[in-house]
């Protein structure tokens, strides 16, 4: 390696902090969706049903998200692509299409939650039907993303990111915190069967999503960064996934747990209202009021970035430009936000189908980043190939993403395969998990035999 290249990629550490505080950008939207409902809803979730039982998950998704979210910066920095274009020009165009499949299927699908949860929580501030929030807001979410594209959804992410994370950390402080109990939800274990899998891979989830492995490329190349911005690149997700989301994680959980414990508790059973109590100890009445705030801003930030996941992966998969200068990609983006309408429209409780929504997306997870993986390892594909250290960090990372999914689909096939849901559940994990293996096999072909 050249003492040019050395100092491009490793030695951009130099600057101050004033500069890259006001740099950073990319990795908060990674933030704004992982610090979303649905991850609130697992974190109170998991408090409520199991007190302590789960804060190894809590504390092992913000390690784990920044590890993806670095392994995501690193090939997309030293490529300067796309991921669907560098998988196509590797790997050909089937994979590429496997890995738009299975983005498009997590992300659309969350969509849908998150905007049944927007709706769902401006009916109950305003007393206004749902369904008409959800067309109200679709509309608002094209014409704000297809107008301004990427600066309005980092600007909204950082805002509202900042705002819950002071919320729910203040909450701590008032919060009677059992730290022997604490201390003993340290020690990795899984309660409560198909209940316990799902809140943990929930949990999970919510930091280490395919659709935040994948966005990571195009953000920063919507801010333009380059190999030189390695430094500040790596800066923005120690802050907002490591620090930020971390915080936020921990504060939520840790209240959930101390307030709204209790044995009977059934985690299909919790509701927003019942989860808004973990902020009784803090503002009195207004716990309601102030969780669905909150709710309805993660929900809001979320919706804006989960947005310009799937028309980002398509638009390069078709080889348009992956911003709004391209007529195709702000049409693309029009499309998916006018169609999250229909998430409005989906009938049960938001907040039970928003922790499934997490294990869905973890479920396809492992696959991307055996994926980055394998790329990271190519030296027709990148200048320096991975160090070991980031190499067991990968694997480790696809070991307990694939063994939590593993944990959920396993427990779903379990209680029934009879509803559709469940059997497509099954079948999506099957199918990635033996082109994982594929991959897997491929590699130790071309590169170790």
């Amino acid at each position: 390696m050249s003492e040019e290249t050395q100092y491009t990629v490793w030695a951009a550490t130099r600057g101050h902090l004033s500069e890259y505080l006001s740099g950073m950008g990319p990795s908060w939207i990674a933030g704004a969706i992982a610090a979303g409902p649905a991850t609130m809803a697992s974190l109170i979730t998991a408090g409520a049903t199991f007190g302590y039982d789960l804060l190894w998950v809590v504390i092992l998704s913000a390690v784990l998200g920044a590890g993806a979210q670095y392994l995501s910066m690193r090939l997309g920095l030293l490529t300067e692509s796309g991921i669907v274009s560098i998988v196509e020009k590797t790997l050909g165009d089937r994979w590429a299409w496997i890995l738009v499949a299975d983005v498009v299927l997590a992300a659309g699908l969350a969509q849908l939650v998150i905007m049944k949860t927007v709706a769902s929580v401006s009916e109950t501030v305003t007393g206004i039907d749902a369904r008409i929030w959800g067309v109200t807001w679709a509309v608002i979410l094209a014409a704000g993303l297809a107008g301004r594209g990427y600066r309005v959804v980092e600007l909204g992410a950082k805002v509202l990111v900042s705002g819950v994370v002071v919320a729910f950390l203040a909450s701590t402080f008032v919060v009677p915190i059992d730290s022997g109990a604490a201390t003993s939800g340290l020690v990795p274990t899984i309660p409560g069967g198909v209940d316990g899998a799902l809140v943990a891979a929930g949990i999970l989830g919510g930091a280490v999503h395919v659709t935040l492995v994948t966005m990571q490329f195009y953000t920063m190349r919507a801010r333009e960064w380059t190999r030189e911005n390695y430094g500040l690149a790596t800066f923005d997700i120690g802050a907002s996934m490591l620090v930020a989301f971390g915080v936020y994680s921990l504060a939520i959980f840790l209240v959930a747990a101390g307030v709204l414990h209790n044995p009977d508790v059934q985690a299909s059973g919790l509701t927003a209202i019942d989860a808004a109590q973990a902020l009784g100890p803090l503002v009195g009445t207004n716990a309601k009021w102030l969780f669905l705030v909150g709710l309805w801003g993660a929900a809001v930030s979320t919706l804006g970035g989960n947005t310009v996941v799937p028309p980002y992966l398509v638009a390069d998969k078709l080889d348009w430009e992956t911003d709004v200068s391209d007529s195709r990609y702000r049409g693309l983006l029009a499309v998916v936000a006018l169609l999250s309408a229909g998430g409005a429209f989906i009938g049960g409780a938001f907040f039970p189908l928003l922790i499934l929504v997490l294990a869905f997306g973890l479920v396809g997870t492992p696959f991307a980043l055996v994926l980055v993986l394998y790329l990271l390892n190519k030296s027709e594909v990148v200048p320096v190939k991975n160090s070991r250290i980031a190499n067991g960090a990968g694997l480790v990372l696809v070991a307990i993403t694939s063994v939590l999914a593993g944990s959920f689909v396993r427990e779903q096939a379990a209680s029934g395969i009879g509803d559709p849901i469940t059997l497509f559940v099954v079948f999506f994990a099957g199918g990635l998990g033996i082109a994982s293996l594929v991959l897997g096999v491929k590699f130790v072909r071309e590169e170790l035999i």
